[in-house]
């Protein structure tokens, strides 16, 4: 795990985590009143992270995963195969672990809830009973915020923003296109899955033109101001890729948000009324929730507000939401979140089924972003429920984000931890053993 300990990357992914004494007795407690059906729908690091916890925790009870795919392919790190610094296997994982845990994985999808007679009823026919059921399904994509762009036209102008077939073909069109030739790649607005994510692929597109196809061209078009870890980027965008990149960002001036796209000519249109022209193009638009939680009742908007102490909605109850899907005010969408958030959610379920009190929530997220080879930046902080500005929220404490100038060792070692805490979540989340 490139030097680093277990015990290290546990506490990377396990700040906050329920403790293997903590579970085994609550669970004791659960079995002896005969509940313990525990349904959880989605099996990305929060689903997954639950499903391992909850029967692991407690072997006894019933836990069941209900996933579409067979093999999980990570959206963090993707930019890295994108960047040809990994392999599409490194980053895709099956659910042997969970499943020789004794977790019943369901590969099909969830197409209703009734929260009433707590039933999750399956696209196959099947209808599971729950006790407690979890929803961690990630996001579905906004289509409909830019005119041209639907699910038949990301075949041809990929978003790559779930990851799996979408990422290989992102890959597979810059290594088709010819050197010489011009990448677009058009950011999200807010709020969106992985805040730095855009601007870590910015760099890994331009890295393998750079290294592949250094004639080419890569035209960011952003419709923010600002973002995540801006001054290390735009550092890096200068030093590493100046030559290549093109970066457009919205002024008070120039609206750089992408309107309207055409996928036979690959001719995108911005909101200002700039045209640009692609070889390969890139279109992330805005994100919401997965659609079960609409079926769930459980969202206010694109999103779902939850208990921030246990992350059960704040809608129905005995139902949890977690992960991208959830607001969970300045804790950002990450696969980190939802690995922590996973964690206190896991020992709330096994609090309730046993009638005793959680522990207190602590939540942590870090996200590293590769700059280049051995150059990796990261943001973080610790969350606790708090009120700012008159909300009740989770309310960020300790917070760091690496600086522009620094040593490149820093960087180095940077890369170095994210690498150990990827190996880390993966095996947490997927009970696998890490290597």
């Amino acid at each position: 795990m490139d030097g680093f300990t277990r015990r290290q990357v546990g506490k990377m992914i396990g700040a906050g985590a329920l403790t293997a004494a903590g579970t085994s007795s609550l669970a004791g407690f659960a079995i002896a009143q005969g509940k313990g059906k525990v349904v959880i729908v989605g099996g990305g690091p929060g689903g997954a992270t639950v499903a391992h916890q909850v029967k692991k925790g407690a072997p006894s009870l019933d836990v069941t995963l209900v996933e579409v795919r067979k093999e999980y392919t990570t959206c963090f790190y993707s930019n890295l195969y994108i960047g040809g610094f990994r392999t599409f296997d490194s980053i895709t994982h099956t659910y042997d672990g969970l499943k020789k845990l004794g977790v019943n994985v369901v590969h099909d999808t969830a197409v209703g809830v009734d929260a009433g007679k707590k039933t999750v009823k399956l696209q196959g026919g099947k209808t599971l009973d729950y006790d407690k059921l979890v929803l961690s399904p990630g996001i579905d994509l906004k289509y409909e915020t830019i005119e041209g762009y639907t699910p038949e036209a990301a075949d041809i102008m990929p978003h790559a923003w779930k990851a799996g077939p979408q990422t290989k073909l992102l890959r597979k069109q810059l290594e088709a296109m010819k050197d010489g030739g011009t990448v677009i790649l058009a950011a999200p607005d807010n709020p969106y899955r992985c805040p730095p994510g855009p601007y870590e692929r910015t760099c890994m597109i331009a890295h393998y033109l750079k290294t592949k196809k250094p004639k080419s061209k890569l035209i960011l078009l952003d419709p923010k101001k600002s973002f995540s870890k801006q001054p290390v980027f735009m550092e890096a965008f200068n030093k590493y890729y100046k030559d290549i990149l093109q970066v457009n960002l919205t002024t008070d001036i120039d609206n750089f948000a992408v309107v309207k796209v055409d996928a036979k000519t690959r001719e995108v249109v911005t909101k200002d009324g700039a045209k640009f022209k692609a070889d390969v193009a890139n279109i992330i638009p805005k994100q919401k929730a997965g659609k079960i939680v609409f079926d769930a009742g459980v969202n206010e908007g694109d999103w779902c507000p939850v208990k921030l102490e246990t992350f059960e909605s704040a809608k129905v109850s005995d139902i949890y939401v977690l992960g991208d899907a959830s607001s969970a005010s300045e804790m950002p969408k990450s696969g980190f979140s939802a690995n922590s958030q996973a964690k206190v959610v896991a020992t709330s379920i096994l609090a309730a089924l046993a009638g005793k009190p959680a522990f207190p929530p602590r939540f942590r997220n870090t996200c590293w972003s590769l700059l280049a080879p051995g150059d990796s930046v990261k943001v973080g902080a610790n969350y606790t429920p708090g009120e700012k500005d008159g909300k009740k929220m989770l309310v960020s404490a300790d917070s760091f984000v690496s600086k522009p100038g620094e040593d490149a060792k820093v960087r180095a070692d940077n890369a170095k931890e994210a690498d150990g805490w990827y190996s880390g979540i993966v095996s947490d989340s997927f009970a696998k053993q890490a290597s």
